[in-house]
């Protein structure tokens, strides 16, 4: 870098010494406070994403090169890789890196220039985010058949929001619509975005969400390509409806929402039921609920006026006489059968009285039979007995005690 003066030189012994580093941070003072913001295009070389997450390049185009730096915090947002020889478009400011005394450019955000490099960059991070499952199917959230609170996520001015309200108006009027108004193109959308669905997950109290703009070109869709905004879309616990551009327009966001419209008309189609046909699946099951009830009361009434003029019903007197009459019967065959039982259980027991009676020891006693015992032991036989024993005989009336001689 040549800085020319245009004064006299004076002696040396006549000006101020400055170190190195003093004349550094003067022209870094300089330089930063004179472009502290500015947007470049050009073509990377020596491109080095160094291992602590900074990306390290030079910018060149046919006549001239500078440096340039972007640091991990910001890296993490891009939605494309940088390789050699990719054009792009920086935005940043400049400063001068003291160490080795040369400018460059701190990079605030970088984007792919023109519609290929554009391409590129929507299939790389298309590959990458399907790689890491965010557009599989079990991730699809169902959206709610009746919703009653609908968010849009979209430009306060532009048609996608009129074409919306026109058609929930027109099919469902009575769902509630709560707007979040973004930016949709430009520096700054995809951030804006992002905040919106946060925003209303944070609410919680909305039913799904519509996230999109009308069409254009890729260029002015891209904040829907944004990486950071298919991450927001895949952690939102609320359904999204995407309906940015036409029908042939795909985005990122598309292939990560829990369902994809054709166009933000096709999107207020999707979420909400016709409510004029409601009206009429309501109107024919009243009807049919209403010939059911009818026929069902009909039936009903049927049965009444039979059991009105049956037997059963205009001679209870009688079924009572009759069931009195039953109730009789029961009563004698109980008391005759009883008395029967009794008869034969007496019978029994006098017999049995009889027998036990014929068996008493003191009737055979009184009929002039004795009982002989020696020392309590029945005395049986004669020859059981000794000269001199002493011996008891029992009769009906007593004991007398003797002794054998």
């Amino acid at each position: 870098m040549t800085f020319t003066h245009n004064h006299i030189a004076q002696p040396e012994e006549e000006q101020a010494v400055l170190t190195v580093t003093e004349l550094t941070r003067r022209i870094k003072q300089t330089l930063e406070a004179g472009f502290p913001s500015v947007v470049l295009q050009g073509e990377i070389s020596n491109f080095k994403h160094h291992s602590s997450g900074h990306m390290y390049f030079t910018l060149k185009d046919e006549n001239a090169q500078i440096g340039a730096v972007l640091w991990r915090s910001r890296a993490s947002t891009l939605t494309f890789a940088p390789q050699d020889g990719m054009k792009v478009v920086v935005r940043g400011h400049i400063g001068v890196y003291e160490v080795r005394g040369s400018y460059q450019i701190d990079v605030a955000s970088m984007r792919p220039f023109g519609v290929g490099d554009l391409q590129i960059a929507f299939e790389r991070l298309k590959q990458k985010l399907a790689a890491e499952g965010l557009f599989d199917i079990v991730h699809k959230k169902p959206l709610p058949e009746f919703p009653e609170r609908i968010g849009v996520i979209t430009s306060p001015t532009g048609a996608a929001l009129f074409d919306i309200l026109n058609i929930l108006r027109r099919r469902f009027p009575a769902v509630e619509v709560i707007l979040r108004p973004v930016r949709v193109q430009g520096d700054g959308a995809a951030a804006d975005i992002v905040e919106a669905i946060k925003d209303f997950n944070a609410y919680g109290a909305i039913d799904l969400m519509i996230v999109g703009r009308g069409g254009g070109s890729l260029e002015d869709l891209w904040a829907f390509n944004e990486e950071i905004v298919a991450r927001a879309i895949y952690a939102s616990r609320i359904p999204i409806v995407s309906a940015v551009g036409h029908e042939i327009d795909f985005t990122i966001a598309d292939f990560v929402a829990d369902l994809r419209a054709p166009t933000p008309s096709a999107a207020a189609e999707l979420v909400v039921p016709d409510g004029h046909a409601l009206l009429e699946i309501v109107r024919k099951n009243w009807y049919s609920i209403h010939e059911d009830m009818l026929t069902a009361l009909s039936v009903r009434r049927d049965r009444i006026q039979n059991l009105l003029h049956s037997y059963s019903f205009n001679k209870p007197i009688d079924l009572l006489r009759q069931f009195s009459q039953r109730i009789d019967e029961l009563d004698r065959a109980l008391t005759s059968g009883a008395a029967h039982l009794f008869a034969l259980r007496k019978t029994r027991c006098e017999s049995l009285m009889h027998r036990i009676a014929t068996l008493d020891r003191r009737l055979t006693l009184k009929r002039g039979y004795t009982i002989v015992t020696r020392n309590a032991a029945t005395i049986t036989s004669s020859a059981a007995l000794h000269r001199d024993d002493d011996i008891e005989i029992q009769f009906h009336d007593g004991f007398v005690r003797s002794t054998v001689k």
